[in-house]
């Protein structure tokens, strides 16, 4: 009499035959290009700034490089190697390639292109400036609020008074960047000359703005899903 596990092989060996078997492969991790969130210490306008100008950007947020941790501030250095203003005829065109990157403990040489990515500043809210009760337009005297004739009223001052201020509460608003990476509008990714990424726009000139969250990759990357 057959064992029950000698009966469960042979039934296995029918229904999938060892060459089949054999072919089987655990499906492989789709390769992702690596990027690196900078921001932009000029400003690099297409058809003003020259190619060969020297452009240099800091990592906003620690990255692993080749198994080394690149710490937030790490400096990357490269040189505008495209720049083309638009024209009736023509698009404009801007390609940044970064050549090395240096930090506290280290540098690397990298290969690396600004790409069509950016991380949009937000408008963190603030305070109110209003301090007291809210009063509404039809109740105030000039549609824009409760009038302060009385300098002692407690019920309702214009601005806090420095001992009244609560400091938990933000001044006023603030911008605070996106977690996450849009396209640039009317702005698509090209091959440049040296077979990097470069900057294309049929619509307007493009412009690379100073303190601006951008993206560095090796190619183009895909969108965010």
């Amino acid at each position: 009499m057959l064992r029950p596990g000698l009966l469960i092989k042979l039934a296995l060996s029918v229904i999938f035959p060892a060459s089949l078997l054999a072919q089987q492969n655990p499906p492989s991790a789709a390769s992702t290009a690596q990027e690196f969130p900078v921001m932009l210490e000029q400003n690099v306008i297409a058809g003003k700034t020259p190619v060969g100008t020297k452009v240099q950007a800091k990592l906003s947020i620690a990255t692993l490089l080749n198994g080394v941790v690149l710490p937030r501030n790490a400096v990357f250095a490269g040189e505008v190697t495209e720049s083309t203003a638009k024209t009736k005829d023509r698009a404009s065109r801007v390609s940044v390639r970064i050549d090395s990157v240096a930090w506290k403990n280290g540098t690397a040489a990298v290969k690396l292109y600004m790409t069509a990515w950016f991380y949009p500043n937000m408008m963190e809210a603030g305070q109110d400036l209003q301090y007291g009760p809210t009063k509404t337009a039809q109740g105030s005297w000039n549609g824009a609020g409760e009038y302060p004739t009385d300098q002692n009223m407690k019920s309702y001052k214009p601005f806090p008074d420095s001992q009244e201020k609560d400091s938990t509460v933000p001044d006023t608003p603030s911008p605070v960047t996106s977690n996450h990476r849009i396209l640039m509008r009317n702005v698509e990714s090209g091959h440049a000359s040296d077979g990097g990424v470069e900057l294309v726009s049929k619509k307007s000139n493009i412009k690379l703005e100073r303190y601006t969250t951008y993206v560095l990759a090796a190619t183009d990357l895909a969108a965010v899903k």
